[in-house]
């Protein structure tokens, strides 16, 4: 041996570059491509499933699926005492009862002291809440999570299902939901 070192291709040399600045590219495009935050839901155009609910509190009645078909769109929020999302959209809750909507709550996993503690500390804009110890019915309408609102038409069918809380900006589009439900 001479001492020289081995000749390396001129492959070997690149790759590692060509596989660093493709990685770089990818994260780059990740950061700037617009988010599709739409969950699309097996549920949306669905019946809900038949529920009777006894009532969460006892100033509201329970719900059931029958009170869910009487003619007219509803919204049905998923929620609880302990989620605290839930009291962020309270306000915008409080919003859309004042402009008309009729709003009916499913209280997941919640004891009725912490419940009617909740209600009075962030209002109550609710017709009926059901309480639901198993979450039978909130895995029954596809919602994994709290706060879920769901817009169901006057026969009883989910047509919009919003994940998350209520914020501000959302409400036109909640109002624009529970119009077409009326068609």
């Amino acid at each position: 041996m001479t001492g020289e070192a081995p000749k390396r291709s001129g492959l070997a040399i690149w790759l590692p570059l060509a596989v660093f600045g493709a990685f770089f590219a990818l994260v780059i495009w990740g950061l700037y491509r617009p988010a599709d935050r739409d969950v699309a839901s097996a549920f949306i155009g669905k019946p809900l499933p038949q529920f009777n609910l006894p009532a969460a509190t006892e100033d509201r009645p329970g719900l059931s699926t029958a009170e869910m078909k009487a003619g007219k769109p509803r919204l049905l929020n998923v929620f609880a005492s302990w989620c605290v999302p839930c009291a962020v959209e309270a306000p915008q809750l409080e919003a859309l009862r004042q402009q008309g909507v009729d709003i009916d709550g499913v209280a997941i996993r919640d004891r009725s002291e912490d419940l009617n503690r909740f209600l009075a500390t962030y209002g109550n804009p609710f017709t009926r809440i059901g309480k639901d110890d198993l979450s039978e019915v909130q895995l029954g309408i596809g919602s994994s999570g709290v706060p879920e609102t769901f817009v169901i038409d006057g026969k009883g069918v989910i047509r919009h299902q919003h994940i998350g809380e209520i914020r501000p900006e959302d409400v036109p589009m909640i109002l624009e939901k529970l119009k077409e439900a009326q068609s």
